[in-house]
Order: C-alpha cells, then sequence, then structure tokens
C-alpha cells in the first residue's frame, strides 16, 4: 500500500469516525464514555493523517 493510498484510508476512517460522533452527540441515550472513546480514535486519526502528511 503507498503512503497516499494509506494517508486516504485513514482520512475515510476518520469522517466515519467524525460522523458518527455527530449522530451519537444527536441521541440522547448516548453514553458519554463512548462517545469520548470515539472522540479519541478519531484524535488519534488526525495525528497519524498529520504526521504521514509531514513525512
Amino acid at each position: 500500500m503507498s503512503m497516499s493510498s494509506h494517508v486516504q484510508e485513514l482520512r475515510k476512517k476518520h469522517q466515519a469516525l467524525s460522523d458518527l460522533v455527530e449522530t451519537e452527540q444527536r441521541s440522547a441515550a448516548t453514553d458519554d464514555l463512548h462517545l469520548k472513546d470515539l472522540k479519541k480514535k478519531k484524535l488519534h486519526l488526525k495525528q497519524q493523517i498529520e504526521r504521514l502528511g509531514n513525512a
């Protein structure tokens, strides 16, 4: 897998998590701990994308 395709795949995962976080935030039954975990995963992906983008 090339670097650009890897970064593209990470961006897709980040967007999917972003959509999920948005959906979960709108739900009244959302567990705060679950939401926090999703946000951490999203941040980790963003950091990976930035690190690889600067490589």
